[in-house]
């Protein structure tokens, strides 16, 4: 049985994800594995208010309480959902990418509390995004702390990469099991293409340079589409960044694929501007997907 691991930390955010996992892990016949992590700090406390024995035994019991309460956001969501509960006295980023090892996806909250603060804009995320050994699922809404949307299409991030070869593969499998279309996005720049256009007129033909991305995104759907033969598949290609590209995107979707790591348009995804604009902006999860390991992404 795979499991599907989902980070808590008592934010309203983080009950979403676990809410969002539990509908994913249902009908999977999947177990959904609830985590939360604390650590006793050492400094920063009057010891003349409390000991550290009595700090890790409040600490442990918030944490209960807030499985407790996923637990039960998780059997609303999906009534009969097998559900596993841990609390660790550990590092949560370790922990989580422990987690990742042995689970087909980890799941989190856009905005943590507790144990998972920061997670989505510090080195913890990157640390999943760049280390983790499965694909890791932001859930985010169409708005603030808003509850993540469950219509549209699956929207996967395109660039010949071999990041984005897994994204494709994760994307075609999510829609089938949401038995929704797959839109396919691949952008390239026109910025530089502009300036070289002023400097050598007749060198460059846009019309060409369309022709050859969209020849190519079609290739990389069609390696994978007759493994999914009645996913409906919508290419899509723009010219402009691909962040802009797939924030648009996402307003009518409900799941955003991308890969770990990309090559032209979507380069340096999880390390720059692009991730974190999807991450922080995007109107719906989004699922960051990393090649099997190999000398060149260690």
């Amino acid at each position: 049985m795979s499991t599907i691991v989902a980070g808590v930390d008592g934010s309203t955010s983080a009950v979403h994800a676990v809410a969002w996992a539990a509908a994913e892990a249902a009908p999977r016949r999947e177990k959904l594995r609830l985590v939360a992590a604390y650590l006793v700090p050492e400094h920063g406390y009057p010891s003349f208010l409390t000991t550290v024995r009595e700090l890790r035994e409040g600490l442990r019991a918030q944490g209960e309480d807030r499985l407790r309460e996923a637990r039960e956001a998780a059997e609303k969501a999906a009534p009969g959902v097998d559900v596993e509960t841990v609390l660790v006295e550990a590092d949560p980023t370790v922990t989580m990418l422990a987690e990742s090892r042995t689970a087909r996806v980890v799941v989190l909250g856009s905005r943590g509390l507790g144990g998972f603060s920061g997670l989505l804009v510090g080195s913890t995320a990157v640390a999943l995004a760049a280390h983790g050994s499965c694909p890791v699922v932001v859930v985010r809404g169409r708005g603030a702390e808003g509850v993540p949307p469950t219509e549209g299409p699956v929207v996967v991030g395109v660039d010949g990469s071999p990041a984005s070869v897994v994204a494709i593969e994760f994307a075609f499998a999510e829609a089938a099991a949401r038995d929704v279309p797959l839109v396919a996005v691949r952008t390239w720049n026109d910025a530089m293409l502009e300036a070289t256009v002023r400097m050598y007129p007749l060198s460059v033909n846009p019309d060409d340079i369309d022709a050859e991305e969209r020849a190519l995104l079609e290739a990389q759907i069609d390696a994978v589409r007759d493994d999914y033969p009645d996913v409906p598949v919508e290419p899509v290609l723009a010219r402009g960044r691909p962040a802009r590209t797939l924030l648009e995107q996402a307003e009518r979707a409900q799941l955003i694929v991308v890969g770990s790591r990309g090559r032209g348009g979507f380069r340096g995804l999880l390390l720059g501007s692009t991730s974190r604009a999807l991450v922080t902006h995007a109107t719906c999860p989004v699922a960051v997907v990393r090649p099997p390991e190999t000398g060149e992404n260690r």
